[in-house]
Order: C-alpha cells, then sequence, then structure tokens
C-alpha cells in the first residue's frame, strides 16, 4: 500500500482533488499535459452566477497547489497508462521536453522578447499570436518558459538560436529530450476535463469565417488579459460590433453529429458573456438562438432572468441551420421562431458559436490503454449511486472527464474524488509528506518601513482606478518606504517581486492594494512568511470592489477614493505588531445532521477514516427523500440503493446512529463544538470537532381542492412503484411553483423526473404529455429525453399557465398559436423541492447563512460550494439546494473530504487577532455578549476591593480559541 495519489489533470479539479489530499497528509503527484496547471477555467473572463473574476478566485489556488511542499506538480507531462491494482499502481507517464530547464529559469521574458517567430496562442483561444518561447498567462504555474518545437527556427532549422543567447541564468537547453518515468501510487483520480467542441465539423455555420467565433474566443476578447484588453471588436475589421448573436447547442445536443449529450454549461456562459458584453458596450444588441435555456443550477434562473430584464438580452427559441454572408463581412441568419412559427431573417456583424464539451482525447487514451471502461458518449463511465467509481477499484474519476458539469460541480466531485482516494489509502496517511518549513522571523523593532504594492488587475482595477498616481500618491506617505505597481499582483512571479522588495528594502510592513481578503489575505499573508515577516504584519487595501467596480463611471473620484483607502491602510499597518496562532488539540469525532443519502455517504466516509461519527435524523427511519423515489434516473430501483446505504450506515461500527433526534443547542468553535441532543424524549450532551448539515429538503406538496386525479410526481412515483397506475391519459405540467415570484429558482430534478416517469407511462400504453417552459435534462439526461419523444411523449412549451379542469387541460400551444384543450385522467404537477422546515432553526444554531428562499448558503458558490464561511461546518445535499440522488452522494463525499482535513491534522489553529478586553474600563454591562455572534463573549464574576471592602463586580471574558477578531 502506497500512501501517495496520482491525480491526473491540473484544470480546477485536478488543483482541488490534490489540495485536499496534501492537506489531509498524502503525498500527491499532479500531472498536467499543459506547460502550466489552471485548465480551462485560467482561460475565463468571469464565472457565472456571480460574475466574479476567474482568475482572481483561481490564482490563490495556483499558487497554494505550486507551494505545498507535498504536492508535486509535473507539468507538460502526459499520462500514457496505469496498471496494478488498488493500493499499489504504477503510472507511466511522459515528460516532455521543454527545452528550458526549470530550475534555471526565472521567468523574466527576456527570451520571449527576442523570438521573432509568431503562432496562434491557444491560450488565447487562437485570436492573438505568441512567441515559439513563452509563457502561457500572466499567472501560470510553474512559472518556466516552453519551446514549441514543432515551430522552433533553431529546432526545426538550425536557426536563430536568440532565447539562448539572451538568457542569462542559461535555462535554454536545445538538447532535452522526452523522458518516461513510473510512479508507484496508492490511488489515482482522473481530473482530465474535457475538448472544447471544433465547430469545423459544421461547415454550415463558416466557422472560418472572420466573424464567426467560439464562445471561447469571445470570452479571451472580453477577458482584461485577453488580446484586446477586454474591448469587443470584430475579428475583420477591428471595428466595434452593434449586433452580435448566439447560436447555442453546437457539437451539443446533436446525434447526428455524435454528440447526444447536452454540454450543461453552454446557456449559462452565453448568458454570461451577453451580460459582460453589454457592460462593455451597453448598446449592444445581442441575441441568443436556443432550444431551450437551461439554467438548472443555484442562482442560474435568477442570472437569466436578469440578462433578459435588466440587460435587454433577446432569447429566441429556435435553432438555425445556417449561417449565410456578404461580401463586407456582414452576417445574417434565416431562422423559424419556434415561438411564433414564423421564419425570419435577421442581420448580424458577429456571430458566437456556443460549443460543448467533448471528452478529452488524451482521456480516452489513458482509458484504452488502463482498461477503464468509458460510456457511450465516451467519459469515463460510472454509476448513479457510485459517481466516482470507475471500472477499476483504486481509480476515481471527477469533472468533466465523467461527464459535463458546471464548476461548482466539479470542485465538489474533485474533493469526493480526493475523499474516496483517501479512505482508501487511509493507514497510510502521514508517511510520506513533509511540514514546510519557513525562515526565522526578522526583527521588526523600530520604525515601520511600509511597501505598498498597488494592482492592475489587467484592467478590472487599472481600466478605472489610475494605478500609477496612486503608486506616486502611496510614495509620500509617512512610514512608506517603497511603493510599486504589478500588473496580477496574485501571480507568482508578484510574490517573488514582494519577497525580493521586503529583502532589499528592509521591509518590515506590507500592504497590497489590489482586490478581496475573503480569497486572498492568505496568499500573501505566506509570502510574508516566505520572506521572514510575521503573516499579520500585512494589510489588503480592496480598490477592486470598493473602488473601480462600484465606480467604473467616476474614474476620478474612484482613483482618489482608491488613494484614500491606500493611505487608510498603511497607516494601520504601521501600528501592526507580530501576532501568532495557538495550536489547539481537537475533537477527533463528527456530528452529521440529516439522514438520507448525502448525509449517510458522509458518515460513512468520515468513519472509513478512522473517525467516529454521530448520524442524527429527525425521522423515525433513515433515507430521507429516497424512501420516496421509485427509481433512479437509470432505472435503478431505488430502494435497493436504499437498503445498501442503511446496512452499511447500520455496520459500521464508527457511526452512532440517533433517529428520531434533534440538536438543540451548540456552541465551541473548529475541533471544539459541544451540543445538546434531544433523541426519543432524552436528552443527551455530545462534543465533536466539525459538523455537516444535510438535513435535505421538502417538496412543494400540490393545491388543495385540486381534484383527486392531480398527483406531484413524487406521489406518482410511489404510484408506479405500487403497479396502481391506471390512467390512459396523462398531462404533466413542469414549473409548477418553480421559476415565479417568491420562488425564482429552477429546482433542478423535475424535468428529469418528469420524462423518467413519463417513459415509463408511455411503455405501458398510456398517452402522455408534458407541458414545459424549457426542458432541462442537462448533461447525459439529454439521452433520456430524446428517448420519450421516439415513444411519443408529446411535449409543449407554455407561457401562461395551464389551467386545470374536470378531465382536461388547457394551454395556449406557442408553435400552434392557439388554445388548445387536452383530455386528461390524471394530471402530474412537477413541483419544486423546497427548503426543508427546520433549515432557519439550525442556521441559528451554528450561526449559519440562508439564501433568499431559506436553503443553506455555502462560503463561496464556486470554489467552497460545501463549506460555510463559519470554519469547521460544512454542508451538502438538498440542503444547499436541489439535487439529484447522484449530487447528494458527490456533495456527501465532498463534506466527508474537507471535514475530515481538520480531523487528520489532529489540531487547530486558533486566530491570532482576538479581542481583548480592558477590565480597567469593562463595566459589566454584558452587551459584548449580545452581540458577538461567535459566543466568544461571556461574564465572569470578579471579587474588587476598593477601600479595603470586597464586592462582587462581573467583567467581560473572550475566549480567545471562539474568537475570530471581527471587531
Amino acid at each position: 500500500m502506497k500512501g501517495s495519489v496520482a491525480v491526473i489533470g491540473g484544470g480546477v479539479a485536478g488543483i482541488q482533488a490534490s489540495l485536499d489530499l496534501a492537506e489531509s497528509g498524502f503525498k500527491v503527484y499532479l500531472i498536467e499535459s499543459r506547460p502550466s496547471i489552471g485548465g480551462v477555467m485560467s482561460q475565463l473572463d468571469k464565472t457565472f452566477p456571480t460574475n466574479d473574476c476567474a482568475m482572481c478566485i483561481l490564482s490563490p489556488k495556483l499558487v497554494e497547489a505550486g507551494r505545498h511542499p507535498n504536492i508535486e506538480l509535473l507539468s507538460y507531462t502526459d499520462a500514457l497508462s496505469v496498471s496494478g491494482s488498488a493500493g499499489d499502481f504504477r503510472v507511466k507517464i511522459k515528460k516532455k521536453a521543454r527545452y528550458v530547464d526549470a530550475a534555471k529559469c526565472t521567468g523574466c521574458g527576456t527570451c520571449t522578447e527576442k523570438c521573432p517567430v509568431k503562432v496562434p496562442d491557444e491560450y488565447n483561444a487562437g485570436t492573438s499570436k505568441r512567441k515559439c518561447i513563452y509563457i502561457p498567462f500572466p499567472q501560470a504555474i510553474p512559472r518556466v518558459a516552453t519551446i514549441d518545437s514543432t515551430r522552433c527556427l533553431y529546432l526545426t532549422k538550425g536557426k536563430c538560436g536568440n532565447c539562448m543567447k539572451v538568457c542569462g541564468p542559461g535555462a535554454v537547453d536545445y538538447t532535452q529530450k522526452d523522458a518516461e518515468e513510473e510512479l508507484s501510487v496508492g490511488a489515482v483520480i482522473l481530473a482530465s476535463g474535457f475538448a472544447p467542441f471544433d465547430p469545423k465539423e459544421l461547415s454550415q455555420y463558416m466557422p472560418e469565417h472572420p466573424n464567426v467565433i467560439t464562445a471561447l474566443q469571445f470570452e479571451r476578447l472580453l477577458s482584461a488579459s485577453g488580446p484586446t484588453q477586454g474591448h469587443i471588436e470584430r475579428p475583420s475589421d477591428k471595428k466595434k460590433p452593434q449586433r452580435i448573436a448566439f447560436i447555442q447547442c453546437i457539437g451539443s445536443r446533436d446525434p447526428h453529429h455524435g454528440r447526444n449529450h447536452c454540454s450543461s454549461v453552454c446557456c449559462m456562459y452565453a448568458t454570461k458573456e451577453s451580460i459582460i458584453a453589454k457592460e462593455h458596450e451597453p448598446n449592444l444588441d445581442i441575441t441568443i438562438f436556443n432550444i431551450d435555456v437551461r439554467a438548472y443550477g443555484k442562482g442560474f434562473e435568477e442570472f437569466y432572468r436578469r440578462a433578459s430584464d435588466e440587460y435587454g438580452i433577446h432569447y429566441v427559441n429556435s435553432r438555425p441551420p445556417e449561417v449565410h454572408a456578404d461580401a463586407n463581412n456582414n452576417l445574417s441568419l434565416r431562422y423559424e421562431d419556434f415561438k411564433s412559427g414564423d421564419v425570419k431573417t435577421s442581420g448580424f456583424d458577429m456571430i458566437v458559436l456556443s460549443i460543448g464539451l467533448d471528452p478529452a482525447p488524451a482521456t480516452t487514451r489513458l482509458a484504452a490503454a488502463s482498461g477503464i471502461a468509458t460510456n457511450e458518449l465516451g467519459f469515463i463511465a460510472t454509476s448513479l449511486e457510485r459517481p466516482l467509481e470507475t471500472s477499476v477499484p483504486g481509480i476515481y474519476v471527477c469533472g468533466v472527464a465523467q461527464g459535463p458539469k458546471d464548476i461548482p460541480d466539479t470542485v465538489a466531485q474533485a474533493s469526493a474524488a480526493a475523499s474516496k482516494a483517501a479512505s482508501l489509502l487511509a493507514s497510510e496517511r502521514g508517511k510520506l509528506v513533509s511540514e514546510k518549513t519557513y525562515p526565522p522571523e526578522k526583527p521588526v523593532a523600530g520604525e515601520p518601513r511600509v511597501g505598498v504594492f498597488v494592482c492592475h488587475c489587467g484592467i478590472n482595477i487599472g481600466s478605472v482606478v489610475d494605478v500609477p498616481k496612486v503608486v506616486e500618491y502611496a510614495k509620500t506617505l509617512p512610514g512608506v518606504v517603497h511603493a510599486h505597481e504589478m500588473m496580477y499582483a496574485c501571480s507568482s512571479d508578484s510574490q517573488v517581486a514582494i519577497k525580493d522588495a521586503i529583502e532589499k528594502q528592509a521591509l518590515n510592513r506590507v500592504v497590497v492594494a489590489s482586490c478581496t481578503p475573503r480569497t486572498h489575505e492568505p496568499l500573501f499573508q505566506n509570502t510574508l512568511r516566505e520572506a521572514g515577516l510575521n503573516p499579520f504584519l500585512f494589510e489588503l487595501a480592496n480598490i477592486r470592489e470598493h473602488c473601480s467596480w462600484v465606480h467604473m463611471k467616476e474614474k476620478e473620484k474612484a482613483t482618489e477614493k482608491a488613494k484614500g483607502i491606500v493611505r487608510m491602510a498603511a497607516a494601520k499597518a504601521a501600528l501592526y505588531l507580530p501576532l501568532y496562532r495557538q495550536k489547539v488539540p481537537l475533537v477527533n469525532t463528527a456530528l452529521v445532521l440529516g439522514g438520507g443519502a448525502a448525509g449517510m455517504t458522509t458518515a460513512l466516509e468520515i468513519a472509513d477514516k478512522g473517525f467516529d461519527v454521530t448520524l442524527i435524523e429527525k425521522e423515525a427511519e433513515l433515507g430521507g427523500m429516497l424512501r420516496y423515489l421509485g427509481t433512479l434516473h437509470d432505472g435503478k430501483k431505488a430502494k435497493d440503493v436504499l437498503s445498501r446505504l442503511v446496512g452499511l450506515v447500520r455496520s459500521t461500527p464508527g457511526i452512532k446512529v440517533l433517529t428520531e433526534a434533534k440538536l438543540t443547542k451548540v456552541d465551541g468553535y473548529l475541533g471544539n463544538f459541544r451540543g445538546k441532543i434531544t433523541a426519543k424524549g432524552a436528552e443527551q450532551d455530545i462534543t465533536f470537532g466539525a459538523a455537516v448539515v444535510a438535513t435535505g429538503a421538502g417538496v412543494l406538496e400540490a393545491p388543495e381542492n385540486s381534484g383527486t386525479a392531480v398527483l406531484t410526481q413524487m406521489q406518482l412515483e410511489k404510484m408506479i412503484a405500487g403497479n396502481s397506475v391506471r390512467a390512459s391519459d396523462v398531462v404533466m405540467i413542469q414549473c409548477a411553483g418553480a421559476r415565479e415570484k417568491g420562488r425564482e429558482y429552477c429546482a433542478r430534478t423535475c424535468c428529469v423526473e418528469a420524462v423518467k416517469n413519463a417513459i415509463t407511462l408511455k411503455q405501458a400504453g398510456a398517452n402522455v404529455y408534458v407541458l414545459h417552459r424549457d426542458m432541462r435534462t442537462f448533461g447525459v439526461w439529454e439521452e433520456l429525453y430524446r428517448k420519450a419523444r421516439e415513444l411519443g411523449v408529446i411535449f409543449i412549451r407554455y407561457d401562461k399557465k395551464p389551467q386545470i379542469s374536470e378531465g382536461h387541460v388547457t394551454v395556449f400551444d406557442e408553435q400552434l398559436n392557439d388554445e388548445i384543450e387536452i383530455y386528461s385522467d390524471l394530471v402530474v404537477l412537477s413541483t419544486p423541492m423546497i427548503p426543508g422546515r427546520d433549515s432557519e432553526e439550525i442556521s441559528q444554531l451554528f450561526k449559519v447563512p440562508l439564501d433568499r428562499y431559506k436553503f443553506f448558503l455555502e462560503a463561496h458558490v464556486k470554489l467552497r460550494p460545501v463549506d460555510f464561511a463559519t470554519d469547521g461546518i460544512f454542508l451538502c445535499g438538498t440542503a444547499r439546494a436541489p439535487a439529484d440522488v447522484t449530487e447528494s452522494i458527490n456533495q456527501g463525499y465532498a463534506a466527508a473530504s474537507r471535514a475530515s482535513v481538520p480531523l487528520m491534522k489532529g489540531y487547530v489553529q486558533a486566530e491570532a487577532i482576538t479581542a481583548v478586553v480592558d477590565e480597567a474600563k469593562c463595566i459589566g454591562c454584558g452587551y459584548c455578549v449580545s452581540v458577538c455572534p461567535y459566543r466568544a463573549a461571556s461574564m465572569n464574576e470578579k471579587t474588587i476591593v476598593a477601600e479595603e471592602i470586597p464586592y462582587i463586580t462581573k467583567k467581560s471574558y473572550i475566549n480567545p480559541a471562539l474568537c475570530k477578531g471581527c471587531g
């Protein structure tokens, strides 16, 4: 058994899995075929539905992975094959020749400047040129140059050699060769991502025309670091376009070209790009041609509505068959509007093809060489109840390698895969890892010497705030001895520059003026530690959110405000003194609230790692919503999955199950929580180090007095399972209680559930009609939708709510442009999942937030989808948002992974910045106790002697382990 893991793929999935494993005590080999880790997320400008800067949230992860002592980066390396068995695998890899010695290269870029050869830039999706020797992007990890051997004049013709001549460290080495090696590991995680569909297969859309571009190319045009610095230009003539069209499902939902699946992300990235484009150019006219708008994720429906209502983006239900161009490079589309039935022609300056996600060819080759099964779509094959396990035990999969999905689902599944690998190798934990060492801290007595570093963040800050002016102003501030501007302060070369400045300028305080401390403060604090400074001698001035984003139309005022923020930060930093975190021992047990699929999965996974778990379920039985399902989407009986999970939970020694139980009180902090549980009327105390909220959701019931012939899909499931459906004409109505005022969200699972049940009824001989607004059978479930149509299930799109009467349903058919009556002896309402009844109570107990609908709110929708902002508390399943069984299981594994990290370390670090009570001034009012969100404040009785008379008074006391220093 080996205590190391090979993670194949260095995108956001591979990075998250690697970090979770490394933090859990395992050696990780992170294998990436490109010169840098980061994957496709590094190419994105923004992320939906929050429009966060993609690189701003990814870059700290890149640097963290590059710095971690237990992660060995093997970039520009191909994984060729995997052999062996669980616990003892051999991974054959090929390290491709960079022709640059990574140990010598400083990433200075001089070689790139002198290279005469320009080739299409893959990072910018071919919209610009790069040099033959290059670093892929400014924040690249590792920051090492790579020579394109197929284009290099010296390597192909023996000419030039400029890069070797100008390289000061002598890093260029034309004699390098590819080298094959073999790694010995205990487990393997496939996180190899996807390949964007190549639209050249669809010549009718004129993909070679300069003004027809892919969505990834348009993303790069929108990006501050792209070829046009975020300015939208028509490629053919560099003019500003007036009208832009998006055509959806290019390489998706297309069985004629072997792409039966929905790519899951295209509707939302087209919406995101349209919003960003409108923010850049408010007068743009944008139309998105779609079959259905699949805004199924958390916050997606609201994002889609904003695009339509606030930004004026047009959504047309149509699939244009081809693109036409005139002699002036103007484009036109002739299409049928599905709603009106009219055939129309519209002209556009640019057309964006929303390309789908294909299986990565390298993954296909690796799977074939290693005996790993793939499904009919070409993605790695898994089952619904075991979504991480490949056909080879010990080899796990996550992200788009397993099937199309967005970033939150990818990140959750990455943590889940890490958890499975960690459980497999639990006995080897800690045997191959090392602690990171830092230089001794420099003394900081004497006058403050403050260094100020102001970030352009491409044009995120620099296009609004006059960064050079802010830098010059910073140089005049008291205590500031060094001020410098940076293009990307979070990049690895900027971290080196900050460390160099600390050394050369003898800095003893550092201010970085950039973006939010929420994601970036730990990054810069670690840089200070590496430079020998105490990490708490750092202050971050947020001039992105507080200046450039909120004052983008007031550049002068934004610049003046940035100066003020920097002035305050520098003055504050000058007063800082070194602080230290204390290690606090923890309770090595976990608490899981909720005994559904997610909660049981979490409990089993934590127990597999050797920790005791208390599983609390408020009902008399385990199973949650799984108890009411007849079959899963693939036809497997839900009761079989439930029986297996319950059997495992009941038979696992480390899991204590309490049914008919309720958590009534909680206090404490990460590693040391205390609570009270009432189970079957008896109260008991409990201590635990981490908690997972998996309390599930409810289902909206059908309206009262709607008649005996009206059911919900959940009720229909039960009838199908009991073989008691006798109806011959069935009408299903989608979005019954969802996507409406007060409940604007899409319930995610309803369309797939309806299609699954419709197929069952149709095969039994019933006539089935599905009335819908959009059919959101995303991902691999597009196949179910296609099968239902082939069987004769009739799908009718509606906008006005259908009316249910005795014996029939009336609906306005948009294609027929007329009202129709459908005879029915059974009406089935696809009602949404709704937050659990106890969500607000649990929110108060743990001091964790809820969203506007009362689902639990995660710490970060993209990169921390199963974490709360409160340390030590995690979430999963439908308590977070509507999810199907597979997604709930994935999140259950992910929450177990995140909760196990502190338990595996065996300690937690208390906050260094905590409140201190001046007892001479404290009057014992108790106000601090009432307002402290972390329950760190309490009132202690003290005996005071005044004029020789003792008396008892109350003074505030702050528990430093509980205090977060929030102020």
